[in-house]
């Protein structure tokens, strides 16, 4: 497995027919409409079964108290690291649950000191080994869905018996194979690719919390 992620080379295989944008816009109003239209295409191409298997292999998870761990790079890392937020703080608001959602992404000090002496491929299967026990879930956020971190962490926390849950873009890349849900957007820009990632994780959120309130609570609740 490569040790490092090639976005150049990565990005010559992006699928012309996918890209956006393809061209110049002549103002922000254009581009924000093309911008718009194409997400809510994106939106569209997730598959509403693999939602609502992410949502019960979390619901599960809250239910039976067990921890639940999120990775990401980059724009992806702030992703994990806010569903720590909502999954913790917004889930368990006016709920039974009271969830236990840590972000492998959030500690610059540990993610530094693992990258540094063993590899940056390393940086989240090492927090999960230390961890992590069987039974646990691991959530990824990977818009490539081929960072060697990412995918070194799936398998592994799939063959020690984590439930593994990718959310990925593009064509999915091996994170895609490599987790038990997939929960993909067919979509070839980055920022699209992470504004629905960022959606996905609000509404599974929001989508737990209500299941667990009586319609009363939540017509009485901004969510």
């Amino acid at each position: 497995m490569s040790s490092a992620f090639d976005l150049r080379a990565f990005a010559s295989t992006v699928d012309s027919s996918v890209k956006f944008p393809v061209g110049p816009y002549a103002g922000a109003a254009s581009y924000f409409d093309a911008y718009a239209g194409e997400m809510a295409r994106a939106a569209k191409s997730i598959e509403p079964a693999t939602l609502e298997r992410a949502a019960a292999v979390l619901a599960e998870a809250y239910l039976r108290g067990t921890r639940v761990f999120s990775c990401g790079n980059g724009g992806s890392a702030s992703i994990a690291n806010h569903m720590q937020c909502d999954h913790v703080k917004g889930i368990r608001t006016a709920t039974d649950l009271s969830p236990h959602v840590l972000s492998l992404s959030a500690n610059v000090e540990l993610l530094t000191a693992i990258a540094n002496d063993t590899g940056y491929e390393n940086i989240f299967v090492y927090q999960l080994q230390s961890q992590s026990e069987p039974g646990d879930v691991l959530l990824a956020v990977s818009s490539s869905g081929r960072s060697p971190n990412i995918v070194r962490a799936l398998t592994w926390a799939r063959e020690q018996g984590l439930r593994t849950i990718a959310v990925t873009g593009f064509d999915g890349g091996a994170a895609r194979d490599a987790a038990e849900v997939s929960v993909h957007v067919d979509c070839a820009n980055y920022g699209i690719i992470e504004d629905l990632h960022q959606a996905i994780m609000h509404a599974l959120a929001q989508y737990i919390r209500q299941s667990r309130m009586s319609p009363d609570a939540i017509s009485m609740t901004v969510f």
